[in-house]
């Protein structure tokens, strides 16, 4: 009985191993004829590229239909689509012209029919539509962009200065997102007006026109810390839930290392701890570096105040303090918590830059208000605070 069903099994095998082979011979089949063109088409319009939907030919050797197209002279691209659907994406196109697109109906033998030839004619690219959105501004210590991305493309905006006033153009600083809007910055430049310039460039090469401006860095200095240190008032919650995590970590320049932390011990908003400058500074902007780990969640800060005093309240009241800034972190993408992309976590691993407004007075002593975390429990971590400014 058991021979007689290792028998029937091993037919059963050389049966299917018998047609595989025979359909395997029908796709490699090099008489089968190419088949027939798509048809019925329509093309819709998008940013840069288009969507072209069709109708596929009855034909049991279709294997896929493809586009060839130039994106730019001499550049050529391809688009492909199996049997299974009836759409091909278009993309890459740094223009709104007109553009002659050659469909192919390919065989499961790689024949391909007679061309169909098309035209479409693409949308605003991102490069040009999120050009027109560029803000080029001197600010603290170096040039500041600004734009709007609405198609949240994949774009470098590149940023260069005329190093010698005769053209000489090198680069600056590049900011590559993909991100809905957002804000970046060129750093470390002297006080000189120069000529400054921003474009946008894409993946696949296309580049907007130029924005150029005649600016001058606005004068500041980094602030060092080796005279910071803990200044312990009533009510301050300057106590870290471990002696590992303690207040002394946010400005030792260790950044982007995840346990090396300051994180309170308590879970309560609004809370707050005081730092002694050492100095009296008049500040410009600083950077905030959060936990590099649990990104946009949790305990991470996501609204903030820093204060100022030259003579704290001994009883920490607020009596001789003044507001200098008030500020809200942001997640370049907009995605809600705590998902993210990885333009999230570059724009995080560089630290969040906030600047404060002009006209503020001399400070030694600054509180830090934590009013709220991503997560609402009250509970906060900072990895690092760096500042700028001037020295009085």
């Amino acid at each position: 009985m058991k021979k007689l069903k290792y028998f029937i099994l091993i037919l059963l095998f050389a049966t299917l191993l018998s047609r595989c082979k025979e359909d395997k011979n029908l796709f490699l089949d090099s008489n089968a004829p190419a088949p027939a063109q798509v048809s019925d088409i329509n093309v819709v319009p998008t940013s840069g590229g288009a969507i072209v939907t069709y109708k596929i030919p009855r034909d049991k050797n279709l294997s896929y239909v493809k586009a060839v197209y130039e994106i730019q002279p001499g550049v050529t691209r391809e688009a492909k689509s199996s049997y299974f659907t009836d759409t091909l994406a278009l993309v890459g196109f740094g223009d709104t012209l007109t553009h002659e697109v050659n469909l192919y109906s390919v065989g499961k033998n790689e024949k391909e029919s007679t061309p169909l030839t098309i035209e479409v004619k693409p949308l605003i690219p991102a490069v040009d539509s999120v050009f027109k959105t560029l803000t080029l501004d001197a600010t603290f210590g170096g040039v500041r962009v600004s734009f709007l991305n609405s198609f949240r493309a994949d774009l470098s905006i590149i940023v260069l200065v005329d190093s010698t006033g005769q053209g000489n153009w090198v680069p600056v600083t590049a900011d590559y997102t993909d991100a809905l809007n957002g804000s970046f910055y060129g750093r470390g430049l002297a006080p000189v007006e120069k000529n400054f310039a921003v474009f946008v460039r894409d993946r696949w090469n296309n580049k907007s026109d130029t924005l150029v401006k005649s600016l001058t860095p606005w004068t500041e200095q980094l602030i060092p810390k080796s005279l910071f240190k803990t200044y312990k008032l009533p009510g301050d919650t300057w106590q870290s839930v471990q002696p590992q995590y303690n207040l002394e970590k946010i400005w030792d320049d260790i950044v982007n290392v995840n346990e090396n932390i300051f994180a309170s011990n308590v879970m309560t908003v609004p809370q707050y701890f005081t730092i002694d400058l050492g100095q009296n500074v008049v500040f410009s902007r600083m950077k905030l570096y959060q936990r590099s780990s649990y990104p946009y969640n949790g305990s991470w800060v996501y609204s903030f105040e820093i204060w100022g005093s030259n003579a704290p309240d001994a009883d920490g009241g607020w009596t001789h303090w003044q507001k200098l800034g008030a500020f809200t972190s942001v997640k370049p993408s907009g995605l809600p918590d705590p998902s993210y992309t990885a333009s999230d976590m570059d724009f995080v691993k560089a630290g969040e830059d906030f600047i404060f407004d002009g006209g503020l007075p001399a400070v030694r002593y600054i509180r830090f208000v934590m009013v709220s975390d991503r997560s609402g429990v009250g509970k906060y971590v900072i990895g690092e605070l760096t500042f700028w400014g001037t020295i009085q």
